[in-house]
């Protein structure tokens, strides 16, 4: 069974505890797992010793845009100039080039024609997922994420998580073990 854990990375949409990214890294790291991060470019400006670290772990970079509007909202050229901030932002910092992959914020725009040709012509394709333990919830519990993720991951499966909720630094660690006790081998989103 091989399954890609995926983290957004991004301005948290309320109050989140310090240290969040640096306890996932860290999970990942003792597991010796590899994952994907798709990082918001104003994210990246704004923290960029955070994703340098993440690229130097070795983790898979993908691009989350550059402001985190919803893509289908965007005019054409509004968003070719939104991936192409975040690209710019991403590469100088970290090095790494995002390309090909890209996710839609909130998933708007995962099935539009149009988004996705833009998208296309800028170099990418959208990377969705297929389980979702909604960890951005204020509500959500780190036995309640690692739960969903355990009980829904499956051969193939891509796991949307965040790089800012404490239930998810809470929970990766749990996750880790339990995927690795069911034989699952983690992948980065290629």
């Amino acid at each position: 069974m091989r399954v890609a854990l995926t983290f957004d990375t991004e301005f948290a949409g309320r109050p989140a505890p310090d240290g969040v990214e640096e306890r996932i890294l860290a999970a990942l790291a003792h597991a010796g797992a590899r994952a994907t991060f798709f990082l918001q470019g104003r994210w990246v400006r704004a923290h960029p010793e955070r994703a340098r670290r993440i690229a130097s772990a070795g983790h898979a970079i993908g691009n989350h845009s550059n402001y985190h509007a919803p893509m289908d909202a965007l005019s054409d050229d509004g968003l070719r100039h939104d991936v192409r901030r975040a690209q710019e932002t991403i590469h100088g910092v970290t090095g790494v080039d995002p390309r090909p992959r890209f996710r839609c914020p909130f998933g708007a725009g995962m099935e539009d024609p149009r988004v996705l040709r833009l998208l296309g012509e800028l170099g990418y394709r959208h990377v969705g997922w297929d389980v979702d333990p909604r960890d951005w919830h204020e509500d959500a519990t780190a036995r309640a994420v690692e739960r969903t993720v355990l009980d829904g991951a499956r051969d193939g499966s891509v796991v949307l998580l965040h790089g800012w909720p404490g239930a998810t630094a809470q929970a990766l660690p749990a996750i880790l073990a339990g995927l690795a006790d069911a034989g699952a081998e983690l992948v980065t989103v290629g």
